[in-house]
């Protein structure tokens, strides 16, 4: 409600509250005064309404009583059944009148009967004199035998009484509900520019280069707007350095080749005594250089793939031929470093993805498996269906590379997906530290998951795919079996 209020106070013209924290307030300030109106105004028509249905119950009551009593003995025994009514009756508050046909008055403490009572099934509420002063009286007729009417009524000027006494109740509880409705908004206001001004206050820092200062949690809805930009600001953290850690890796593995280039091509130019000497040198800076292009297309091809444009050129994949085709091509690569392939490939459904990427993913896990394999060992290429029952409708596709190889420690294996890093054991290993990134990458782009696990020996990672790709986090996991 309080929404929808503040909507319709920014679509006045030249509504002349321009702060956000003033006009919360002020809707606050209403909603609280219109509440209260309601409520007071109900507590005010509910009493007044309770009174007059209990005199009107008195008024009714009493008079079946004397209807009761002319029954049994007429127009005598009534009148004596009044007199004796006012004469029992303390707060002198009981009217009554009883005349006859002529309208000749027989009983009763009325001086009359009044002229606007015309209908004997209609309550009157009038100024009535009694004594040496007017009052309010509730009144109502009743007709009897033989022509003799009764009138029996109520001094409701207790009554009116009791509503002057409300009436200045309700007036001071509305004075003092619209200084709470005041202090209320003042304070909402007070709150309101707080987690404004501390949100501002961290998006300043931020600006100013500090991008560690959070907005403060104060246990109230409003860490839902703090909880969410604090997270924000720790995904920009993460990017941000994930960006200076590329930079630095760049600048170091860029800085050999192209110092080893330049290093070569000087001392040829120098002290090359052939053209077959200065064309050698020439050679081996070309393959540096080639070097640098491969991370720079490296590096280019993740940006493309973590970017989706590829997702374009997604079509139906026959995983069952790619596999059993890559692991032909893999066989004699693992043959020349003295490794064995073992194969374990089920029939698998088709899944939506692009080909080339999906290859160039498998490449790298072999190549990574290879490069890590020590002499003699096996490597094992498998892959299954998700889930892995034959009368289950499959959702997915889970293709496996495991090595005999060093492994992985678990703190590698957090790091892994980072473009650039090496472990320890790969260090002197020729490579770029991108081969994992790609097909990090390759797996987001088809909403999948690497999963990389200890193989006891060796590792084992796996690449998860969905047959139909839809959004799911696909950042690399890591089991650590028991």
């Amino acid at each position: 409600m309080i929404a929808r209020l503040l909507t319709r106070l920014r679509h006045l013209k030249r509504w002349p509250i321009r702060s956000a924290g003033g006009n919360f307030a002020l809707a606050y300030g209403v909603v609280f005064l219109l509440s209260a109106g309601v409520f007071l105004s109900f507590t005010w028509w509910s009493t007044t309404n309770l009174l007059d249905r209990h005199v009107q119950a008195g008024i009714e009551s009493d008079a079946q009583d004397l209807t009761r009593r002319w029954v049994f003995g007429g127009a005598g025994t009534l009148s004596d059944a009044i007199e004796e009514r006012i004469e029992q009756n303390v707060d002198d508050d009981a009217l009554y009148l009883l005349v006859n046909r002529n309208g000749q008055r027989f009983a009763g403490n009325l001086p009359g009967w009044p002229v606007v009572m015309t209908r004997l099934d209609h309550f009157y509420e009038l100024s009535i004199r009694r004594y040496t002063f007017s009052t309010q009286a509730k009144l109502k007729a009743y007709a009897l035998p033989g022509g003799f009417r009764l009138i029996v009524g109520h001094d409701v000027r207790g009554r009116h009484l009791l509503r002057h006494v409300m009436a200045e109740t309700l007036i001071w509880c509305a004075i003092m509900v619209s200084l709470l409705a005041m202090g209320g908004a003042f304070v909402i206001r007070k709150l309101f520019l707080r987690i404004v001004h501390s949100i501002a206050r961290t998006t300043a820092a931020v600006a100013s280069g500090d991008l560690n200062h959070r907005i403060a949690l104060n246990g109230s809805e409003t860490d839902l707007v703090a909880e969410t930009v604090n997270t924000m600001l720790d995904r920009i953290n993460r990017l941000m350095e994930g960006v200076r850690q590329v930079s630095n890796a760049i600048a170091h593995d860029l800085r050999t080749p192209i110092a080893r280039a330049r290093t070569q091509l000087e001392d040829a130019a120098l002290h090359a005594q052939s053209d077959d000497e200065l064309r050698n040198a020439i050679d081996l800076a070309v393959q540096d250089l080639d070097r640098i292009t491969g991370i720079f297309e490296a590096l280019l091809r993740i940006a493309q793939i973590e970017a989706g444009s590829r997702r374009s050129a997604f079509a139906s994949v026959d995983l069952t031929a790619l596999l059993h085709d890559i692991a032909e091509l893999y066989e004699a690569s693992a043959e020349e470093a003295g490794l064995t392939l073992h194969t374990q490939i089920a029939t698998l459904p088709a899944i939506i993805g692009d080909r080339h990427m999906v290859q160039q993913a498998l490449a790298n896990l072999l190549d990574n498996a290879i490069k890590f394999s020590p002499s003699g060992s096996q490597l094992t290429l498998r892959a299954e269906r998700l889930p892995d029952h034959e009368n289950t409708k499959p959702t997915g596709v889970a293709i496996s590379v495991s090595d005999q190889g060093p492994g992985m420690s678990a703190s590698d294996m957090e790091r892994a997906h980072e473009r650039f890093f090496r472990a320890e054991a790969a260090r002197s290993t020729p490579g770029s530290g991108l081969g994992l990134s790609l097909v990090q990458a390759i797996a987001g782009l088809h909403h999948g998951q690497l999963t990389l696990s200890h193989a006891h020996p060796g590792l084992t990672a796996t690449l998860t795919l969905p047959l139909n790709p839809a959004p799911s986090s696909h950042k690399t996991q890591i089991v650590d079996p028991i």
